[in-house]
């Protein structure tokens, strides 16, 4: 099963929303079917409704990442059980869009939304495999970037448990962030020990 692709679903819609820069692009309808990607059949079925839906299961599954983040465990479970009750799946073997070079079908897992609507079909499907990456890799793998201000969630996938920001660019940032901070503060000790010895140097 496609445990990545299934599992990006949330991280899209999460990242549609940035709260310590007050920004959200999940504004319009178009905005909902990019979320979609290549899954242009369900996109279609995206009407402007599905703004406010899309916003509702986006705070739950950012939710679910602050949980995991903050090492609440049993928390992001249950949340995301919560999710998954509530927008079910089916799964299902497919391939026959796919072959091999004897063009016989490449099977595989497959997961089937039955929704109502365009945020139901979603819903479930980013929380299955969310659900499927959790149980595969652990709750903390589920994290959000340490580079403030910006807080997206990510997938840990490294093989030792260190990712700690969502891009190479927040890493970049927050690398120089660090060295610049440890680099006033070698200037303040220096400063701080110049005049210590100017003091010594006066009372003598």
């Amino acid at each position: 099963m496609e445990l990545a692709y299934y599992s990006d679903y949330a991280v899209r819609l999460v990242n549609t929303e940035e709260p310590a820069r007050n920004k959200d692009s999940l504004t319009s309808v178009d905005a909902v079917r990019e979320l979609f990607g290549g899954n242009q059949s369900a996109a279609r079925r995206a009407t402007d409704a599905d703004v406010t839906r899309f916003r509702s299961v986006r705070a739950r599954l950012r939710a679910v990442f602050e949980a995991a983040d903050a090492g609440e465990e049993v928390q992001a479970v249950d949340l995301l059980n919560s999710l998954l009750l509530e927008f079910p799946v089916s799964p299902q073997v497919s391939g026959h869009e796919h072959r091999d070079e004897d063009g016989r079908p490449l099977w595989h897992m497959h997961l089937a939304d039955h929704p109502s609507n365009a945020t139901a079909g979603y819903a479930a499907i980013a929380s299955m495999g969310l659900a499927f990456h959790l149980t595969e890799y652990g709750v903390d793998r589920l994290g959000l970037c340490q580079a403030a201000p910006c807080r997206n969630a990510y997938l840990d996938t490294s093989t030792n448990r260190s990712r700690r920001y969502c891009s190479d660019r927040c890493a970049t940032r927050a690398n120089v962030a660090a060295y610049r901070a440890r680099k006033r503060l070698e200037t303040e000790r220096s400063e701080s020990t110049g005049l210590t010895d100017e003091t010594t140097q006066d009372t003598k």
